[in-house]
């Protein structure tokens, strides 16, 4: 068995809350709340941002060519063309640049984004490439499971399309790759990609939940 599919194994249970989750289900019935959905588009720019930043570390330790120049691409194509994206996308539902760029992280923004940054400083290529799997495995899952609930479109119908584009597939595919190959380069490794892998899982559940209850700071 692929050793993502292992991942995926050991994950199943947080995938199945995810797919059962109200935000999910809602979103894919088009009766979410707006304000729900803007506070993840919110949370996800800020989110991008110091993911942008893990493909980057990942790239400077990187033992091959071609996966560097592909880590580094990534980070590039991130800055370069998905936060004009996701600005794009959040204008269409009324958020502007300035506003996106002065958002405060929700609590469960934060620590995801520190786990990640902080396993790209700390971790190893095989770790890295784990903890970063389940942001792009999870979301096509995620968005295929709404795209089969979905009836007819609505307005929350470019969500779902851009998670189960062409393009974002073989952005996946790509990862999945990756972390087939740490799999195989460093056996020695697996319970560590897999502690990495299921604790970004557990993260992408709770970003899901930070969106819906419209999560902040207390103080």
């Amino acid at each position: 068995m692929a050793f993502s599919n292992r991942l995926l194994q050991a994950g199943e249970p947080i995938w199945e809350a995810q797919y059962d989750h109200p935000f999910v289900t809602e979103l894919a019935a088009g009766t979410l709340e707006e304000e729900a959905f803007l506070h993840w588009v919110r949370q996800d720019y800020r989110y991008l941002l110091d993911y942008a930043r893990v493909f980057s570390i990942a790239g400077g330790k990187a033992r091959d060519e071609e996966t560097m120049t592909h880590l580094f691409g990534v980070a590039h194509t991130i800055l370069d063309y998905e936060m004009d994206l996701h600005r794009e996308f959040a204008a269409e539902y009324g958020i502007s640049r300035g506003e996106l760029e002065v958002v405060e992280k929700a609590p469960t923004c934060v620590a995801y984004t520190n786990y990640l940054v902080r396993t790209a400083y700390e971790g190893s290529i095989a770790e890295i490439a784990a903890a970063i799997y389940p942001c792009g495995q999870g979301y096509l899952d995620i968005a295929e499971h709404m795209a089969d609930l979905a009836e007819g479109e609505h307005r929350y119908t470019p969500f779902i399309e851009k998670y189960t584009s062409e393009e974002f597939r073989e952005a996946v595919d790509w990862m999945r790759a990756f972390v087939d190959r740490c799999g195989e380069r460093y056996p020695g490794e697996h319970e560590a990609m897999e502690r990495a892998f299921l604790t970004s899982a557990k993260l992408e559940a709770r970003f899901w939940e930070m969106a819906y209850a419209l999560e902040e700071w207390d103080l």
